[in-house]
């Protein structure tokens, strides 16, 4: 990973550009004296110990044992740990919102709604609904995307066509659906190839996509969508407003999802896969599914890679996978 890519990734975690930057230059320079380091990330006075501090805060930093003045970097999985338990916790603050309010919205006023703001669609008019919001795209679309999947045939091909035709795509996929058997390869990774913008979090709230700004389409929610075959089309209201709104911040907190397959420099494609599958919340058995191997081999080939890259565990690998630009 670039360090911009690093630093955009600190930043997500609730770190400020000032200390994502001394976190970037104590791992070049480290162990330094902090106004060493501070120099490298071109810091001083009040800020440099502001940014410090934030950094010891977050369980990155400390003083080497050499010398109180001296600073290191320090394991970061507790520290980590702890400041995406918070980011979690923002964007489940977010959802129960959003949920609530929407909640509301349909008790007391969807069955009433008489004017065009809401739109209820059931049964086999899904489809072509679907199909049409596609094609009118102009400018971009994003997306809430997870099992269930409404069984429409030709939709990969649809995504493909908007992208070729200049539309950008920003889809937030839940684990599911890299686990979902048969999606990662036959419809994420061919949009991402194609340019989609894809990032991965545990779970999403809704089967949601908005078109452009004009309107979006959403499920009542991830558990009734396989239930209540119905999808409901927003026009302009506050309630579009609250969706683009969880949708920008699930964005932000949700981990970028790679799909090439390469890199200069000639780290094998199938190590490449294995990493960037890692790093998006595959479990063993779906990197060994998607693999083609076993998690005999998987895990064999986890210790080659630790060991070229001097990890000691799977935390350490992919920070040093991004160091390396593997990510």
């Amino acid at each position: 990973m670039t360090p911009a890519k690093l630093g955009q990734a600190l930043r997500s975690l609730g770190l400020d550009d000032t200390a994502a930057r001394l976190y970037l230059a104590l791992l070049d320079v480290a162990p330094a004296p902090l106004g060493e380091v501070g120099r490298a990330a071109e810091l001083d006075g009040g800020e440099l110990t502001r940014a410090y501090d934030g950094l010891v805060d977050a369980g990155l930093a400390s003083a080497a044992a050499q010398g109180a003045d001296v600073v290191a970097p320090v394991p970061p999985g507790a520290g980590l740990e702890i400041l995406a338990r918070h980011r979690a916790a923002e964007v489940e603050e977010s959802r129960i919102a959003v949920g609530g309010a929407f909640e509301s919205f349909r008790r007391q006023r969807l069955a009433a709604y008489n004017d065009d703001l809401v739109e209820v669609v059931t049964g086999d008019a899904i489809g072509p609904r679907i199909r049409q919001a596609w094609a009118s795209a102009r400018t971009q679309i994003r997306q809430f995307e997870s099992p269930p999947y409404f069984p429409l045939q030709g939709a990969t091909d649809d995504a493909l066509a908007t992208l070729a035709r200049g539309v950008t795509q920003r889809v937030v996929y839940s684990r599911a659906s890299l686990e979902h058997p048969g999606h990662l390869t036959d419809v994420i990774e061919p949009c991402v190839k194609a340019g989609e913008q894809a990032r991965v979090l545990p779970s999403v709230p809704v089967k949601l996509v908005i078109i452009d700004e004009a309107y979006a389409l959403v499920s009542l929610s991830i558990k009734e969508a396989d239930v209540h075959n119905t999808m409901l089309v927003v026009q302009p209201c506050g309630l579009l407003s609250a969706l683009m709104a969880l949708f920008e911040q699930s964005w932000h907190n949700a981990l970028p999802f790679h799909g090439r397959t390469t890199r200069p420099g000639g780290l094998p494609p199938a190590d490449r896969r294995l990493l960037w599958l890692l790093a998006s919340g595959a479990t063993d058995e779906v990197i060994a599914r998607e693999l083609g191997i076993s998690r005999r081999t998987l895990f064999r080939r986890l210790q080659i890679l630790m060991a070229q890259l001097g990890a000691a565990n799977r935390f350490q690998m992919a920070l040093q996978a991004q160091r390396h630009g593997w990510l």
